[in-house]
């Protein structure tokens, strides 16, 4: 039977408690126990590394901030697929908006889903976006699925450049599944535009995988033309990916320039069930969890 609690509830459980908390929403999402004595799958296993590896770990923090994030790419040697940063505040009233470009996008650096997309600042609404970021920056996201890997991350507002792409759309998607320092595979993010993306994975060689429903629902003879530059970001997730047991490295692609976006060490807080059983297995054989 599954098990759901309100979220100021599960934010107060969090804190006193993210491993009940993190048994519960797992109960809740997959009607299962979660296993953390011996984690098998995908799932179970960021659940555990989640809980045991990456709490107060300082390149977790740094790697899952998406500000500082930006310093470790830089360290590696790989600025030139940084995009652009117009700016990093504390706060909102240090913001100076009449200086920003005409297009921009707004984030909020320690947790998912906090973005600003701006393509025309006449029709920017100023107060909204500031009210909106005001609330975000008191939220404290990890609390909201037991996510340690946001906890101890400084909040900031960041501006980064928009992505200009010919056709007016967002850029194509891209990320990589990447086991032990070795991406295995990408997921692509189409029709994101619409509201529901459609989501497929491929392998190095570009075969599709059949690790999602649309994978499985799509005709035999279904193609998606391999992109320019996805070697490319395959080698860059090599070196990016190198200390983690799993992380996924995000990347945007845009006339073929490889764009960097960000890393996420638990994809759906380790709730993920936008792939199948049988891939959430496939992926939990290739993690090779530390002192375990």
């Amino acid at each position: 039977m599954s098990v759901k609690i309100k979220p100021m509830i599960r934010e107060i459980l969090s804190t006193i408690s993210p491993k009940v908390t993190s048994k519960i929403l797992y109960r809740s999402a997959f009607g299962k126990k979660l296993d953390l004595k011996n984690p098998k799958t995908l799932n179970e296993k960021l659940m555990w590394l989640k809980l045991n590896s990456y709490y107060n770990n300082p390149l977790i923090t740094t790697c899952a901030d998406k500000y500082k994030v930006r310093n470790y790419i830089k360290e590696l040697g790989y600025e030139e697929i940084l995009n652009e940063l117009i700016g990093c505040w504390d706060n909102t009233e240090e913001i100076e908006w009449d200086k920003l470009p005409d297009k921009f996008v707004l984030k909020c650096n320690h947790g998912a889903g906090y973005n600003l997309i701006c393509q025309d600042k006449k029709n920017f609404n100023i107060d909204e976006a500031k009210r909106k970021l005001n609330n975000w920056l008191k939220e404290d996201y990890w609390k909201k699925r037991a996510e340690l890997n946001y906890k101890f991350i400084d909040k900031k507002i960041i501006c980064e450049k928009f992505i200009e792409t010919h056709d007016g759309k967002l850029p194509a998607d891209y990320k990589l599944y990447c086991f032990n320092g070795k991406p295995d595979c990408v997921m692509v993010c189409l029709d994101r535009e619409k509201g529901k993306p459609r989501l497929f994975f491929f392998n190095r060689d570009w075969k599709l995988l059949d690790y999602t429903s649309d994978s499985i629902e799509s005709p035999n003879d279904y193609l998606v033309e391999k992109p320019e530059g996805i070697d490319k970001m395959f080698e860059y997730a090599e070196i990016l990916s190198k200390p983690f047991p799993f992380v996924r490295v995000d990347f945007y692609l845009n006339s073929g320039k490889v764009i960097f976006g960000e890393l996420t060490f638990t994809p759906g807080a380790a709730l993920y069930s936008n792939i199948l059983p049988k891939a959430d297995d496939i992926f939990g054989k290739k993690i090779k969890l530390p002192n375990y």
